[in-house]
């Protein structure tokens, strides 16, 4: 696969428009974070906040603001190194020049994350942001199956949202009650059915979260630790290595240098 341009958390003005009447020469993956108008052979399609949109190569791409909105996005341009590769992405079934309403959270971390790799000196840089996409492309996949099938349940669904949001934003401030009221569930009805759904309380995979964060800090950064704490969402640094020693068995710094020793 070839990642040929990628960018994130992109904020362009109301008079935002695209107008590639012969496409871009690739495939467009957008993750639509405002409304949107796209044209597509000839009729506009109102796009809601929270949709995936995917131009096919060779197609028109004609989209812009909605009136009086920004227009906020991530975007993957990209492409196949063989027709056999172009073929099983196709053969996926993912529907191309159409409205796919789903949570963006872990996909914008997939494209944040491909983002990096394209642009670090890492030697499995290409393969890793491979991985990145087809991840996407699956999780894209799963939402249209999910709809046709109506296999999930809202409440699994709104579970996962919040889920999605602690492994990809673990630096943001969360409490059961706020996390609760965010899905619209009491306390003790949130606490069960997350716990049924992930078998761990939602304050043991907060934690979780946030130790999976740091490590990847402490092994690919060269952030002092302290900076690392705060970043992972802690206002204690002895809170931090409390709880990032009884996740891994190693303190932050003892942790740092194994995976040094073993790049």
């Amino acid at each position: 696969m070839i990642i040929n341009n990628v960018g994130f958390d992109h904020c362009h003005d109301a008079d935002f428009f695209i107008d590639r009447p012969d496409g871009s020469g690739d495939y467009l993956l957008l993750l639509l974070r405002s409304p949107a108008i796209f044209e597509v052979d000839g009729k506009e399609i109102l796009t809601p906040a929270g949709s995936v949109f995917i131009y096919p190569k060779g197609r028109a791409q004609r989209y812009r603001c909605v009136p009086l909105n920004v227009f906020e996005n991530d975007w993957v341009h990209f492409d196949f190194d063989d027709i056999g590769e172009e073929e099983e992405f196709l053969s996926m079934g993912i529907p191309m020049e159409t409205v796919v309403t789903m949570p963006l959270e872990f996909l914008s971390y997939c494209v944040k994350s491909i983002a990096y790799e394209k642009y670090s000196d890492n030697p499995c840089r290409s393969e890793s942001a491979e991985l990145f996409m087809r991840l996407m492309f699956i999780k894209i996949r799963e939402k249209t199956q999910d709809k046709v099938s109506g296999r999930r349940s809202s409440q699994f669904e709104l579970i996962s949202t919040v889920r999605n949001k602690i492994y990809s934003r673990p630096y943001e401030q969360r409490s059961v009650d706020s996390t609760a009221h965010e899905v619209r569930m009491s306390r003790s009805a949130f606490q069960h059915a997350y716990k049924k759904h992930f078998g761990m309380t939602f304050i043991e995979d907060l934690v979780r979260s946030r130790v999976s964060y740091a490590k990847m800090l402490l092994s690919t950064t060269n952030m002092n630790i302290n900076d690392i704490s705060v970043s992972s969402g802690y206002h204690s640094y002895v809170h931090f290595a409390r709880q990032f020693k009884e996740q891994t068995g190693f303190t932050p710094s003892e942790y740092r240098k194994k995976a040094q020793n073993a790049m």
